[in-house]
């Protein structure tokens, strides 16, 4: 007899295959588990990231910054990223105020709805093996994506990951859908989300495309000829989804529109290929996306920060030095690799019990729908990971947020197909019993990382792993009382050692206010270090800054200085980074019919002083201060025509001069005039020194 022998036909069903109520309402529990998950307490998070909340602030003020995605409502620059996440996060900011609420809910529920996708798409590829297999994969994949640590971290963020991993979820679902019909107006739809991802954070979306053209190539129905004709159609519609942005706003006048942030010559298309594209994978100098971009006076402690702490490295950016282990490191092992083994174990042991017993098409398409789920699950893991772990430019820990669809959907689809072989084979059953094993001692070993973050955890999943292992080992075709006892045993110990260490990391993100600029779960959170809890800068920083208000001089809901000081928020130098709360004062007060406040160095600066005080800031040199954006040029252009009234220059922070280049400075120095702190009210001994133009 062979192994695939062992397994129950999933073409045959008896009566007494019904869904149970635990799986009926399971999902629903689940769903319900994700969005407290993704919604407790989340008006502590503040702004969270300010250099989005900054963006998505201005575009409520502009339609021109919310088409462009500009940091700022005088569209000076643009944030680093394509604008589709900023819109689906600014237009209910538009629609009911900007706030903490409006900003954030939407990814909640973006988070949400991926987890309710990963659960039909596994439920729907299962459906051959019968209700109750497809059931429980399904309930197991979704819980399995709810408690992934890192994932609830970056659903209560306002980066854009939470977005992207939903349209490559729903791309995933229609993906399968169309391999499983044959339309190809499902398959038109799948590059449709693709190319929406992409305008979410470019060319990380098209990670899946070598997992979902060869499944759809292989797996789909029709003749060979076919199925390319249907990719290459696909190609198109997400050549055009994927660049019609990126060409109107390349095509615009530049001097009609923002400077596009993150580049070197001012054009979307080097922000793909460089800094969003290559310059991720392979580091290096200038605006290639890897931490070259730091500038040679950081701080030392400001280095270790994006060294990525323990298990870090200098060229490994947050989430520590490149490598096949990096995702297991001190720094990575609690996000996301908890459940990788299984996962990996999963998928291949899926594959080989559904694996065609000979060439040529198979007659079965219930074993054809989980082959091609498990291809398309699986390719999406693989692809993931070894971009994420031998890339050699920033990393950040919750980039992988989007290798949790893949590990959900692996964990539930080969889980299910290996314990209904073990039911009938005892190969299998050490093998399963081996996978639980293997998880379980991975488990504990991160736990006993950190021995003070609930210390009997650990052994906890030990002793639940062991059972676990045990009742599987013993399991036997005997009385069905008895081996309906071991089963539930079996089953219960398995999930419940599996996903402890998953959910205690990922509650944690409850008790604390998000890390908004590298959001992490676990017992420490973030980098902590220099920045503080709320990344750069802050919203609203110290000394009394005030948030955005409103037409009636109110704060707005959401966005109070209570609720700013509990993320712990503090700039490098204070509100706006360099500007503290005087100057900030003394610049609303002589801004005048000025379009801008004040131009700073970087994005770090600008967002928080854009989020204090309510007013368009120019962020000379975007996100870190090196895009050449600057020119004397330019600067002698605002100031003529009232535009701009104050600058800020000089070596504070990361150092202002970066932002401002040396002709930029010397021209400012030449024919500016300086502002004394005693005008303000300041103090001297910043670093930076602020100048009244025209």
């Amino acid at each position: 007899m062979t192994l695939l022998a062992s397994v129950t036909p999933i073409s045959h069903r008896g009566p007494a295959d019904r869904v149970t109520p635990l799986l009926r309402w399971g999902k629903w529990a689940v769903l319900v588990l994700a969005s407290v998950l993704y919604t407790w307490a989340l008006g502590r998070n503040g702004y969270a990231n300010d250099y989005y909340a900054a963006a998505i602030y201005s575009g409520t003020k502009s339609w021109k910054a919310f088409f462009f995605g500009a940091l700022d409502a005088g569209s000076y620059i643009t944030v680093d990223k394509p604008p589709f996440a900023l819109w689906v996060m600014g237009l209910p900011a538009r629609i009911f105020g900007f706030g903490t609420w409006s900003m954030l809910l939407p990814q909640a529920a973006a988070g949400v709805a991926s987890v309710a996708l990963v659960h039909s798409a596994v439920r729907r590829a299962l459906r051959g093996l019968g209700a109750r297999a497809a059931g429980a994969a399904a309930l197991l994949a979704a819980l399995v994506m709810t408690l992934t640590p890192i994932t609830v971290a970056i659903n209560r963020d306002n980066n854009p990951d939470t977005v992207l991993v939903l349209l490559l979820v729903a791309a995933g679902w229609c993906c399968l859908e169309a391999i499983r019909t044959g339309r190809l107006r499902t398959l038109l739809v799948t590059a449709v989300l693709v190319g929406l991802a992409f305008n979410t954070k470019m060319l990380q979306a098209y990670l899946v495309l070598p997992a979902f053209a060869p499944t759809y190539l292989y797996a789909a129905p029709g003749t060979f000829v076919r199925r390319i004709g249907r990719l290459l159609a696909a190609g198109a519609v997400l050549v055009v989804t994927s660049g019609w942005w990126m060409v109107v706003v390349d095509r615009w006048p530049a001097s009609l529109r923002p400077y596009i942030g993150g580049s070197t010559d001012n054009t979307v298309w080097d922000l793909v290929i460089g800094y969003n594209g290559l310059g991720r994978i392979f580091g290096g100098e200038g605006n290639g996306g890897g931490p070259g971009r730091l500038p040679a006076d950081v701080p030392e402690g400001v280095t270790r920060a994006f060294g990525g702490g323990p298990g870090g490295g200098a060229d490994g950016g947050f989430g520590g030095a490149s490598g096949a282990g990096r995702l297991f490191n001190d720094v990575m092992a609690g996000q996301i690799s908890w459940l990788l083994p299984f996962a990996a174990v999963a998928l291949v042991c899926g594959l080989v019990l559904v694996a065609r017993p000979g060439p040529g098409p198979s007659k079965d398409t219930g074993k054809d729908a989980v082959r091609a789920s498990l291809l398309l699950w699986g390719g999406w893991l693989v692809v993931h990971y070894a971009v994420f772990s031998f890339s050699s430019g920033t990393f950040h820990p919750y980039y992988t947020t989007a290798m949790a669809p893949a590990v959900a959907a692996l964990t539930g689809i080969g889980g299910v197909l290996m314990w209904r072989a073990a039911r009938a084979s005892a190969v299998w059953r050490l093998i399963l019993a081996a996978a639980v094993a293997v998880t379980g001692a991975w488990s504990f070993v991160v736990l006993r990382r950190t021995p003070e973050f609930v210390p009997w955890l650990a052994w906890a999943v030990v002793a639940g792993t062991a059972v676990a292992v045990l009742a599987l080992v013993v399991h036997r075709q005997g009385a069905a009382r008895a081996a309906t006892a071991i089963t539930v045993v079996a089953l219960a110990a398995a999930v419940a050692a599996g996903l402890a260490g998953p959910a205690a990391y990922a509650v944690t993100p409850l008790g604390a206010a998000v890390n908004g600029s590298n959001p992490t779960a676990g017992p420490s959170q973030g980098m902590g270090g220099p920045f503080g809890r709320a990344g750069f800068g802050g919203p609203g920083g110290v000394g009394g800054m005030n948030p955005p208000v409103g037409k009636d001089g109110n704060a707005q809901e959401g966005n109070t200085q209570e609720g700013n000081r509990q993320q712990g928020g503090r700039g490098m130098r204070g509100p706006g980074g360099q500007v503290d709360a005087a100057m900030a004062a003394y610049l609303k007060r002589n801004k005048g019919s000025a379009t801008w406040l004040v131009a700073v160095d970087s994005a770090q600066s600008a967002s928080s002083l854009i989020l204090s005080t309510g007013e368009p800031v120019i962020a000379m040199g975007g996100f870190t201060g090196s895009d050449p954006a600057m020119t004397v040029e330019k600067l002698q252009r605002y100031v003529a025509e009232g535009k701009l009234a104050y600058i800020l220059i000089g070596d504070g922070g990361f150092g202002p001069s970066r932002g401002a280049s040396s002709e930029v400075t010397a021209w400012v120095k030449a024919h500016g005039t300086q502002v004394q702190a005693t005008e303000y009210g300041g103090t001297d001994g910043s670093g930076s020194s602020l100048y009244k133009l025209g």
